[in-house]
C-alpha cells in the first residue's frame, strides 16, 4: 500500500523560504515519478515540480522555476522540495503525488496522493 505523507509546512514571510518533505511507503519500483502540485484557496490545483526516482530528469512549474527545487533522498524514500523567494501567491495547500513513471505536469497522471501540507505566506 503506498502512503505519501508530507510535513515542512508552516507560515514565513515574504522573501522566506521552506522545505517540504514527502516520506514514501510502499513504492515498489525505482520507476516511480514524484510530484509536488499545490491549491490555491479558490483556484485549481497547479502543478509545482516532479522529479524521477533517480533524480537524473526533473520538471518545473512557471510560476516556481528558479525559485524552487525538486531532491530525492533514496535512503530515506523520501522528496523534498525547497521553495526560496516565497511569495504570497505561494500560499496553498501542497501535495506530493506518485506516478509510475511519466515526469509530468498533469495531475491526472499521478496514483498516488499525500493528504497535503499547509504553507502560508505573509506579506
Amino acid at each position: 500500500q503506498v502512503q505519501l505523507v508530507e510535513s515542512g509546512g508552516g507560515l514565513v514571510q515574504a522573501g522566506g523560504s521552506l522545505r517540504l518533505s514527502c516520506a514514501a511507503s510502499g513504492l515498489t519500483s525505482s520507476m516511480y515519478v514524484m510530484g509536488w502540485f499545490r491549491r490555491a484557496p479558490g483556484k485549481e490545483r497547479e502543478f509545482v515540480a516532479a522529479i524521477t526516482w533517480s533524480g537524473i530528469s526533473t520538471l518545473y512549474g512557471d510560476s516556481v522555476k528558479g525559485r524552487s527545487t525538486i531532491s530525492r533522498d533514496k535512503a530515506k524514500n523520501t522528496v523534498y522540495l525547497q521553495m526560496n523567494s516565497l511569495k504570497p501567491e505561494d500560499t496553498g495547500v501542497y501535495y506530493c503525488a506518485a506516478n509510475r513513471g511519466i515526469v509530468t505536469w498533469s495531475a491526472a497522471a499521478y496514483d498516488y496522493w499525500g493528504q497535503g501540507t499547509q504553507v502560508t505566506v505573509s506579506s
